[in-house]
């Protein structure tokens, strides 16, 4: 176990320690393998902690600098460039989809009808209609941006869209990474603009569309710690990683990303949009974006964990782009006792960060092995609480 933290009078240091000691059982118990934790107020930090394992199989414990691959965090980033084109008037969110990528239509005019009205709002709150398929081609196939939008212009809608919220794997925002690119672009690939546009600005140096090789020894390996039979299976999660490997761009699902990175894109947030001089965002675009936009609609993706489980209905409470605390007593990743204006992001059993814009508390914690759907919520929705009890 490794630490590296500052005294953070805003935080109980006691309060912290539980929470290493949670993760540290469950790491004991087999549950998952390791992972880093990074919790802060005010800006100052209290824990930045490397738990158990980063490969579990050779015996390499979880070290501070360990980079991992954050699976649908990745959207976080794209939401932020979708809003940064907003901000300079090259498209707004009521924007429709058809306007930046006409060719969305699809080949038979007899599809044209549902499709012209989905929004960019309807993309970024997950309203669109779109498959819930997390490939719509063979995960390698997937790495070249421009053959993933070609096969989803050629899909159809599987529901109206604006009516219903079904959480989108892949579609979505492999179409808000193609109109960040045919927008805020302006002639580049989406890597480059999001290197030029919020990874180079933030001193995000340990962050990456696509896993580099040279990086082989820092990687955390991705490692399915649930059986088959859920949504996504074993399989998805490793193909995911095989996909996201050097020079591929999947604006959904494909960057790799340490604890410390995260944290200053979560800062960065809860700032206003602003950290070290540099402006990535106004605050009012990140008010906007943190604002519930699904009303009380519930998020279908989850239906039938909903119904296993016995769980209170999952409401959407999606921002544009970002996951929301929301109000009420329910399951949720960011714990019953953030403030309901609570935003975040997180990824397939493994990661999470949540801004509480209440307490001006952020929380980042990459995991390795990845767990199933009704597991890692327990496990994220407990050390969110347990991160929230630790504010003095």
């Amino acid at each position: 176990m490794t630490r590296s933290t500052t005294r953070c009078d805003s935080l109980d240091t006691h309060a912290l320690n539980r929470i290493c000691e949670r993760m540290e059982a469950d790491v004991a118990n087999n549950l998952y393998d390791g992972g880093v934790i990074l919790v802060a107020r005010h800006g100052e930090i209290g824990l930045h902690q490397a738990v158990g394992y980063s490969d579990r199989s050779t015996g390499r414990r979880a070290a501070l600098d360990d980079v991992f691959w954050i699976f649908s965090t990745t959207k976080q980033f794209t939401n932020v460039l979708i809003l940064k084109a907003f901000e300079q008037g090259l498209l707004s969110p009521i924007t429709k989809v058809v306007d930046i990528v006409p060719e969305f239509r699809g080949g038979d005019r007899f599809r044209v009808g549902a499709k012209d009205r989905v929004s960019v709002a309807d993309l970024l709150t997950h309203r669109a209609g779109t498959s819930p398929t997390p490939w719509p081609l063979p995960p390698m196939e997937c790495a070249d941006l421009s053959r993933t939008i070609a096969a989803i212009c050629e899909m159809d809608l599987v529901a109206p869209p604006g009516d219903r919220v079904s959480y989108s794997p892949c579609l979505a925002h492999a179409l808000l990474g193609e109109i960040v690119v045919r927008t805020l672009g302006r002639g580049r690939t989406f890597t480059q603009t999001l290197h030029d546009e919020l990874l180079d600005p933030l001193g995000m140096a340990d962050t990456r569309m696509g896993a580099p090789a040279s990086w082989k020894d820092r990687m955390v390996p991705v490692v399915a710690k649930f059986p088959p039979g859920q949504f996504f299976s074993p399989e998805d999660i490793t193909d995911t990683a095989d996909a996201a490997h050097e020079g591929a761009e999947l604006p959904w699902v494909g960057c790799v990303s340490t604890a410390s990175d995260m944290y200053r894109f979560a800062e960065m947030l809860r700032r206003g949009g602003e950290i070290d001089g540099e402006r990535i965002l106004s605050p009012a675009s990140i008010a906007m974006a943190t604002t519930v936009q699904t009303a009380d609609l519930v998020n279908e993706r989850y239906n039938r964990i909903v119904a296993e489980k016995l769980w209170q209905p999952w409401l959407a409470s999606i921002g544009l782009g970002f996951m929301m605390r929301g109000s009420g007593l329910r399951q949720t990743f960011f714990g019953t006792m953030a403030s309901a204006g609570t935003f975040g992001g997180y990824g397939a059993g493994s990661s999470q960060f949540f801004v509480d814009p209440e307490r001006d508390l952020t929380f980042v914690c990459l995991t390795a092995g990845v767990l199933g759907e009704a597991e890692n919520l327990h496990r994220f929705q407990t050390l969110s609480d347990m991160t929230v009890a630790s504010v003095n």
